[in-house]
């Protein structure tokens, strides 16, 4: 996932874990985006798969730099945590376990697109991440702004303050220092 964009950028189902499947899922999103992983931070859990040999030596070749979250503290990444509460609250998400292997990588496939291209996200201003991956989000968000100043000017007995701030948001952070402070946990 791509927290900037909220976007799922590759995803892959195996039958197992492993640390082969996880550095080769990351070399071929790097590959398909035509992304230069140089500088790159990936963020993960202590899971083997993320921290063993064959993805560390993927993310050292590609200059990559790891990062892992702390030792039993599951919030370290509240973009992949919400995530999967997304994914496990879909109302499509299955009540048995797939029947098959095909069967798991077509829901898979299904949800991902959904969440790309229709799920609007309440972190990005309600655009779907392919649409601020892309930057179309920036005409979205001022036609949206425009919609409000309008009401606002033709009806301004309904508004109270100001409009609702459609403004596009450009940073992001993992952890941002001044949430941690504010709750005493280190980013």
């Amino acid at each position: 996932m791509n927290i900037w964009s909220r976007r799922i950028m590759g995803w892959a189902v195996h039958p197992t874990q492993c640390d082969a499947h996880a550095a080769t899922l990351f070399t071929t999103v790097c590959r398909e985006h035509a992304v230069t992983a140089a500088g790159l931070v990936l963020h993960a859990d202590n899971g083997g798969p993320m921290k063993g040999a064959t993805m560390l030596a993927t993310l050292e070749r590609l200059g990559v730099v790891p990062s892992f979250s702390r030792p039993r503290v599951s919030d370290d990444n509240p973009y992949s945590e919400a995530l999967f509460r997304t994914l496990k609250y879909c109302p499509a998400f299955p009540t048995q376990p797939f029947a098959t292997l095909d069967a798991a990588r077509a829901w898979v496939e299904a949800f991902v697109t959904w969440y790309n291209h229709d799920h609007h996200h309440s972190g990005i201003q309600f655009v779907t991440p392919d649409d601020r991956h892309t930057g179309r989000d920036i005409a979205i968000l001022a036609q949206r702004a425009a919609v409000y100043q309008t009401a606002r000017t033709q009806h301004p007995e309904r508004w109270r303050g100001n409009t609702r701030d459609w403004s596009r948001p450009t940073t992001v952070y993992l952890n941002d220092a001044r949430s941690a402070s504010a709750t005493g946990v280190a980013g």
